[in-house]
């Protein structure tokens, strides 16, 4: 079993309705949903769904302790935690996937990403040597290896980029298709103003399962 802190959209916000549809899996409900109708486009999200629709707070881990003593903290960490306004998010490429990103910096993403990578790591298994192989796959720059060895994850603190996964890297016709696609997919809900007003604790039973929503944890400092 594996655990994570990720931020998604609340179940009333039309982004959380249109980011799982675009997925095909709804993560609260593990409902599967019908995608829209796009060529590949069940292969092309594939690996998005499986982690469903989210930005990464905390990257998941496997468990030193247990799962009460895990999520007790990591409510307690909610709890004081003053909510925030989320800027204004559009869809953009990062480093050749698609995922919904911020237009403009926001101060208090970072922190809260900080905040919950470093405040329940305490619970957190060492990687093995399999795990540490992933995540090298590729070259690392030294402070995103120091960043593995440290907290387990290449791309925390200042490697930390906002942004929810929409696509696998794509082919340069992919692109082509699947950006204008994703675009006018999540045009009606990108607008809707929003707040970041809790964590939510995603958990995965096994190797290759999907993550499923467990807590949404209040944010009320």
């Amino acid at each position: 079993m594996r655990v994570a802190l990720y931020y998604a959209p609340a179940l009333s916000d039309p982004l959380w309705r249109a980011g799982c549809a675009w997925l095909g899996r709804d993560p609260e409900t593990a409902a599967t949903l019908r995608q829209p109708d796009l060529p590949d486009i069940h292969a092309v999200t594939a690996d998005a769904r499986l982690y469903g629709f989210h930005c990464t707070l905390k990257p998941p881990m496997r468990l030193s302790t247990n799962y009460h003593a895990f999520v007790d903290d990591a409510a307690a960490l909610a709890r004081g935690l003053a909510p925030f306004a989320m800027p204004r998010l559009h869809v953009a490429d990062l480093s050749g996937f698609l995922a919904v990103r911020e237009a403009e910096p926001c101060p208090a993403l970072n922190a809260l990403a900080d905040v919950c990578v470093a405040g329940v790591d305490h619970h957190r298994a060492l990687p093995n040597a399999a795990e540490l192989a992933r995540r090298r796959q590729g070259s690392l720059s030294a402070a995103r290896e120091a960043n593995l060895v440290r907290w387990g994850y290449p791309g925390v603190f200042d490697e930390w980029r906002f942004h929810m996964t929409l696509t696998r890297r794509l082919t340069e016709p992919e692109h082509a298709v699947f950006l204008p696609a994703t675009q006018s997919h999540l045009a009606p809900a990108l607008p809707y103003p929003r707040r970041v007003e809790e964590i939510c604790v995603f958990t995965q039973a096994g190797p290759g399962a999907a993550f499923t929503i467990a807590e949404r944890l209040p944010m009320r400092g």
